[in-house]
């Protein structure tokens, strides 16, 4: 099962027009095999012309952004995987008293 904010590396099995479907590959966590999808503005080559679209056997470093959906949504962006980071960073910090985290 995965977990949001939850870092993998995935191989793009299938490409469309609106997204990419992955498997996630060499995990040493209970998720190896499983799939999910990476929506076209979710890879780097929707913001930068210089970096190629994706293809079958393609690896990527994702995140992901919502474990809930069917198919999990991912993220190969480096400000997402960062802000994912940031997350899961936080939700390990000791709560105070009225909920919020220390900075």
């Amino acid at each position: 099962m995965f977990r949001n904010h939850q870092e993998l590396d995935v191989t793009v099995i299938a490409v469309a027009s609106v997204g990419s479907r992955v498997e996630v590959v060499g995990s040493r966590v209970e998720v190896d095999g499983e799939t999910g999808f990476i929506d076209q503005v979710k890879h780097p080559s929707w913001w930068d012309e210089n970096r190629p679209p994706p293809k079958a056997g393609d690896r990527l470093h994702v995140v992901v952004l919502d474990a809930s959906r069917e198919e999990p949504r991912l993220s190969a962006l480096q400000r997402d995987i960062d802000m994912g980071r940031h997350l899961r960073a936080t939700e390990t910090r000791p709560r105070r008293p009225g909920g919020y985290a220390p900075q």
